[in-house]
């Protein structure tokens, strides 16, 4: 993805390079890495950098349902940049945006409306 954060969901957002996602993980750079082509994390490369949106780290690790969401997506035909949009989308049915339900523990509502999405 080549595109800002900002400009991928429309609004300016908290974000960590991934030497700082990997600080706050306990685990190497090259893990973080590892994650993002795996589709544990979406990251977003901004010049010569690659960035994480902060909201995808809790205390204890990825957010909880971050990745099955993502791989669900992926799976349905969705880019990253347009996954990234999606869970920075205000979603009336939620309310508010799918990675503060994921957040907030309401997984289950938010992977019901990306399998909807998906086929």
């Amino acid at each position: 993805m080549s595109e800002s954060v900002a400009a991928l969901v429309g609004h300016d957002i908290e974000v960590v390079t991934l030497a700082q996602c990997a600080e706050r993980l306990g685990v190497p750079r090259t893990r973080v890495s590892q994650m993002i082509k795996q589709g544990q994390l979406l990251g977003v490369r901004e010049g010569d950098r690659w960035i994480v949106p902060a909201a995808f780290l809790t205390d204890d690790g990825v957010v909880k349902g971050l990745p099955g969401t993502i791989s669900l997506l992926r799976d349905g035909g969705y880019a990253d940049g347009e996954i990234l949009r999606w869970l920075f989308a205000d979603d009336e049915s939620l309310p508010g945006m799918p990675i503060d339900a994921l957040r907030s523990d309401r997984g289950r509502e938010v992977k019901r409306r990306a399998q909807a999405m998906a086929f």
